[in-house]
């Protein structure tokens, strides 16, 4: 399983914007889609996931409410829009892939396969 993220960038503190994560190869064997972000120096922090099937979504607290985690299961594709973004948002932004069957995963141990990482940075 192949990811790819994209739509990172530079916005003010306020502002959005809006992730994504293509997903090529044997994507069935996967259950579910998660984002996770990094700082430098930190670890690696659970942002939100989403399963294909049923779309269950799970949040970070530091998110819920102006972060959304979508899925387009035609498309192999998972979204995550960020509104409302804060300083403390700044960091690279992960997308991952877990084929483990539970519906909620917020360990990034939990996930397989890992996007390349995109970028967002938010001016105060």
């Amino acid at each position: 399983v192949q990811l790819q993220a994209s739509g990172g960038g530079l916005v003010q503190a306020g502002g959005s914007l809006s992730l994504s994560c293509a997903a090529s190869g044997r994507t069935l064997r996967t259950h579910v889609m998660g984002w996770f972000r990094q700082t430098p120096g930190e670890e690696r922090d659970f942002v939100a996931s989403i399963t294909w099937s049923g779309g269950f979504t799970d949040y970070a607290d530091s998110v819920k409410g102006r972060f959304t985690i979508s899925r387009d299961n035609a498309k192999n594709t998972v979204y995550l829009q960020l509104n409302n973004l804060k300083s403390e948002d700044t960091a690279v932004y992960y997308c991952a892939a877990s084929t483990l069957s539970a519906n909620y995963q917020y360990r990034s141990y939990q996930y397989t396969f890992w996007g390349q990482g995109t970028l967002v940075t938010v001016s105060s």
